[in-house]
């Protein structure tokens, strides 16, 4: 079982983001030290989430030439805030500095806000991740003689007449990571050999506290069409030890005790940050066309703890993933650095780190 970092703080004020970005620098690399696999990053913009996730590729990029022994993953880029070109081009640009150590998570994104400071209307931005990932694979084959590639999709144009360059590293292109929720997005998973986003919860209700059930139910199905559908067993055994299961908040102390007080005070700041940004994303959602059809619990409530939130001592954390681990799931990302990343809230981060690595890892790494 891999254990990888999901750098997922947020800055409450402009004059936060550097100490964030410096900050999340170190923390990085601690986790390399500690013998973490990877670091994801999110696709956000305008807010406080990640201010430094407005690029992630570039941060990315700086973050691999420090830890050239790390995978980077994306959890994940908004597809339909990218034109196809300039998605296809960094994606090529991190393959070839990553020697191929990369695994980008694809997806439509989350709010209204994000969608229409990029002229996409919310309620258009399935059809345009889905044909900007079709014209990002035409744009990946083709060739310099071959008929130039077309793109009129929402509010990207263009015509490309020769190839993208740098060409990729990886054979065809880098490793895309769908989320294995609707049964299109599993099959693009396993049909093309890659890896995929294990969800703990079926839409419409965002939270729950029976995740192992639904992590079981989309998990089966993504392995079942990636195990019928003809690939070499080496293929099939990366794709699935890059299966990734994702907790928005991992924290862990010495005690049960202790872990649930620290994760409740984590939390607190967490949902002041979520209400503060839900006040612009009500502005956007100004008609129809951006108006969200689901809504995430609050933060504090036992069903968004019980989906998203991994947290208690070193062995109870152990005892909670074992069923994972039988499951077949190969990677766990940790949200470790979850809300706004004060003194005491890095702290914490830099607390669960070490458990983790110490006490949680070795117990788990080859239990899969």
């Amino acid at each position: 079982m891999r254990f990888s970092v999901f750098l997922n703080a947020r800055s409450m004020a402009p004059e936060e983001d550097r100490a964030l970005i410096k900050d999340l620098e170190g923390h990085a690399t601690r986790a390399a030290e500690l013998g973490f696999d990877a670091i994801f990053l999110p696709d956000h913009h305008f807010n406080g989430y990640m201010p430094i996730a407005s690029d992630s590729y570039m941060f990315a990029a700086y973050l691999a030439a420090k830890l050239p022994q790390m995978y980077f993953g994306f959890s994940i880029t908004s597809v339909p805030l990218h034109h196809p070109v300039r998605f296809v081009e960094r994606i090529n640009i991190l393959d070839q500095l990553t020697d191929g150590k990369l695994l980008v998570g694809v997806g439509s994104g989350t709010t209204p806000e994000e969608m229409i400071g990029f002229g996409v209307n919310y309620q258009d931005a399935g059809a345009i991740a889905d044909r900007n990932l079709a014209i990002a694979e035409q744009l990946w084959a083709k060739g310099v003689e071959d008929p130039a590639v077309e793109i009129d999709n929402g509010p990207y144009k263009g015509r490309v007449l020769q190839r993208i360059a740098p060409a990729a590293y990886t054979p065809r292109h880098a490793r895309l990571m769908p989320v294995a929720m609707k049964e299109t997005s599993a099959r693009r998973a396993a049909e093309n050999g890659w890896p995929a986003f294990i969800p703990a919860f079926t839409p419409p209700v965002i939270g729950g506290t029976e995740p192992l059930k639904h992590v079981t139910k989309h998990f089966t199905a993504y392995r079942t069409m990636l195990e019928a559908a003809g690939h070499a067993p080496e293929i099939v055994a990366d794709a699935l030890s890059w299966s990734t299961h994702t907790y928005q908040v991992v924290h862990l102390a010495e005690t049960d005790e202790q872990a649930r007080t620290e994760l409740l005070e984590i939390l607190a700041s967490y949902q002041e940050a979520i209400e503060r940004e839900a006040a612009f994303n009500a502005r956007a959602e100004t008609d129809g066309a951006n108006k969200k059809t689901d809504r995430t619990p609050n933060a504090l409530t036992e069903d968004w703890i019980g989906t998203w939130c991994l947290y208690g001592s070193p062995e109870t954390v152990i005892e909670h993933l074992k069923p994972y681990a039988a499951l077949g799931i190969g990677n766990i990302l940790c949200g470790t650095t979850t809300g706004p990343l004060t003194a005491e809230r890095l702290r914490y981060a830099d607390q669960t780190l070490e458990l983790l690595s110490t006490r949680v890892m070795p117990a788990l790494r080859d239990a899969a």
